[in-house]
C-alpha cells in the first residue's frame, strides 16, 4: 500500500513539474512552434504587424475561409444602412443547389439576414452564404466582383475570388496573409462579430442545429472566431482570432492535411504570440515635442500632432526600446494641417515602428497685407 502511495505521489510530482515547465516555457515565449501547415501567418489584430510567417504569400485554395469576405461585405452593408439583420431573404434555386455544408434551404424559403449570417458564420453553410450574396447585389457574379474589388482595397494582392462560398474552383485562391487582412477588417464590425464565437445555436425554431466548425471557439481561452475551411483541393484551413490581456491576435493556417493539424497549428501560433509579445505605448507625445518655428508664416510656429498607438514588442526587448525623433529646425510657410514634418522612430529589437509627425494646423504664407497688419498690431502692442 505504501509503495502505491509513493508511486502516486511521484506521478503527481512529475505532473506538477511538467505543468510548471510548460507554463514557464509559454511565459518565456520558448514554446516550439509546431506549424506543419503549407502556409501560415500570425499578426497583431490591432496594428496588422506580422509576428510569424511561413509561405504567407503563397496563393492556395482558401476553402470556406472565403466566407470571411462574404460576411465582411454583408457587415459593411448593415453598417451603411443598406441591409438590416431583420430583413427577409428568399432562397433562389441557385442558392439551394450549392451542396457541401448547408442548412438545407428550400427554394423560395424565407429566412432573416441574421439567421443566414448565423448559418454562414457558425455552420459554414454554402446555401446560406449564396443566399446572402444574391440578396445583397442580385447575382453571384456581381457579388464576386464586389469581393475582388474589396480585396484590392484591403491590399490582398494575391487573392482572386470566384464564388462567395469557397467551394473549389479554378483560379479561386488566397494567401494566409491576405486572409489575415480580411479577418482583421471583419473583426471591426460589431454587427457580425458576435456570431463568429457562438459554439452552438439553432434555426427554424430549434429544428436545425448549428455547431461551430471552429473548435477553438470552445476549447481555446479567448478565442473570438474567425472561420474554418475544408475542401479536397484546399485541405484543412483556419483563420483563428483570440484576445488576452488586451492583446488581439489572428493566426491563419492553410493546406493542413487533417482538421486536427489545423487546430494544433493555429493554437501553437496563438500560444507563441501571447507568450512572446507585450503591448508597448510610446513615451514620446506631441505635447513633449513642442512646436516648430515657421519661416515667412503669419504665425511664428506650428504645433505638432502624432497618431501614437499601442503596438506589440517582444517581451525580451522591453528594456531596450529606443525612441528617436527626426524634425527640421524650421519649416517654410505655407504649412498645411496634416502635412508630414518629421518622424518618430521606435526600435525594439528587430521591430521598428515609424510614426509620422504632422502639422496640427494651417500656417499661411505671409503676404504684403498680412505683413502690414502684423507690423501694425505689434506697433500698437508696444504702446
Amino acid at each position: 500500500m505504501k509503495r502505491w502511495l509513493a508511486f502516486l505521489m511521484s506521478l503527481l510530482l512529475v505532473s506538477s513539474v511538467f505543468s510548471q515547465t510548460v507554463c514557464l516555457a509559454e511565459e518565456a515565449g520558448t514554446e516550439e512552434l509546431l506549424v506543419s501547415a503549407k502556409s501560415a501567418v500570425l499578426i497583431d489584430a490591432k496594428s496588422g504587424m506580422v509576428l510569424y510567417e511561413k509561405n504567407a504569400h503563397e496563393p492556395l485554395p482558401p476553402a470556406s475561409i472565403t466566407k470571411v469576405m462574404t460576411l465582411l461585405l454583408v457587415a459593411e452593408a448593415i453598417d451603411n444602412g443598406e441591409l438590416s439583420l431583420t430583413d427577409t431573404v428568399k432562397a433562389s434555386a441557385h442558392a439551394v443547389s450549392m451542396g457541401g455544408s448547408q442548412i438545407w434551404l428550400k427554394e423560395n424559403e424565407e429566412m432573416t439576414v441574421e439567421d443566414l449570417v448565423k448559418a454562414t458564420a457558425i455552420g459554414s453553410a454554402n446555401d446560406a452564404s449564396m443566399a446572402l450574396a444574391e440578396h445583397l447585389v442580385g447575382t453571384e457574379e456581381a457579388f464576386v466582383a464586389q469581393m475582388n474589388e474589396r480585396a484590392k482595397e484591403l491590399g490582398m494582392e494575391n487573392t482572386v475570388f470566384q464564388n462567395p462560398t469557397g467551394l473549389d474552383a479554378d483560379g479561386h485562391v488566397s494567401t494566409a496573409y491576405d486572409i489575415a487582412l480580411m479577418s482583421k477588417e471583419l473583426l471591426t464590425h460589431e454587427c457580425v462579430t458576435p456570431y463568429l464565437s457562438i459554439w452552438m445555436d439553432t434555426l427554424r425554431g430549434g429544428q436545425t442545429q448549428l455547431v461551430n466548425t471552429n473548435k477553438l471557439v470552445r476549447f481555446y481561452n479567448g478565442c473570438i472566431g474567425v472561420k474554418t475551411g475544408t475542401t479536397d483541393g484546399a485541405g484543412s484551413c483556419l483563420s483563428a482570432a483570440a484576445v488576452r490581456n488586451d492583446i488581439s491576435l489572428i493566426s491563419v493556417v492553410m493546406g493542413c492535411s487533417t482538421s486536427a493539424e489545423r487546430f494544433d497549428s493555429a493554437r501553437a501560433l496563438l500560444n507563441f504570440g501571447f507568450a512572446s509579445f507585450v503591448n508597448y505605448t510610446p513615451t514620446t507625445t506631441a505635447e513633449s515635442l513642442g512646436t516648430i518655428p515657421v519661416v515667412h508664416g503669419i504665425s511664428e510656429s506650428v504645433s505638432l500632432s502624432m497618431d501614437v498607438s499601442t503596438f506589440l514588442i517582444k517581451k525580451t526587448d522591453q528594456e531596450s526600446v529606443t525612441e528617436t525623433v527626426s524634425l527640421p529646425e524650421t519649416i517654410d510657410a505655407p504649412v498645411k494641417k496634416g502635412q508630414e514634418l518629421g518622424t518618430l522612430t521606435i526600435t525594439a529589437g528587430s521591430i521598428t515602428q515609424k510614426v509620422p509627425i504632422v502639422a496640427a494646423g494651417d500656417v499661411p504664407k505671409m503676404g504684403l497685407w498680412s505683413a502690414i497688419c502684423l507690423l501694425f498690431s505689434r506697433t500698437f502692442a508696444f504702446r
